[in-house]
């Protein structure tokens, strides 16, 4: 039995309003899903990324810490969007600085390239393609 994909991620924020913002112009989208949970432990706004992914956002009623994300803790490190070509990177960096989100630009390396950013909640995000 092979491994399963990933379907899905969902990461907390501490702004939910500023968050969905940043992340509407990001995706180039609204989310398709703004609600409570059934059980009501948390508020989810959810994305519907090509390739049938979904990215989503969520709260949990004021019981955030607050703290900005931090790849030195134990926890998530970075999101990793996947991305065809070296010439898609290149475009995506673009789009970046006109969207105004700081970047490191394209670095390149051995197992692939990838352009570095991080969302509202310090939350690390690349772009990535593999090697040419």
């Amino acid at each position: 039995m092979a491994f399963p994909g990933l379907q899905h991620i969902a990461i907390t924020v501490t702004d939910l309003e500023r968050s969905t913002q940043w992340y509407s112009r990001l995706f180039g989208a609204d989310p398709v899903l703004d609600e409570d949970e059934e059980g009501g432990q948390f508020h989810h706004t959810v994305y519907a990324l090509d390739g049938g992914m979904l990215f989503g956002l969520h709260t949990h009623h004021g019981k955030e810490s607050g703290d900005a994300a931090d790849e030195h803790r134990t926890g998530l490190d970075h999101v990793g969007f996947a991305v065809g070509s070296h010439a898609e990177l290149e475009q995506w960096a673009k789009k970046l600085d006109e969207l105004g989100i700081a970047n490191g630009g394209v670095k390149k390396a051995h197992y692939g390239s990838g352009v570095s950013f991080r969302d509202p909640d310090n939350i690390g995000l690349e772009f990535f393609t593999g090697p040419e």
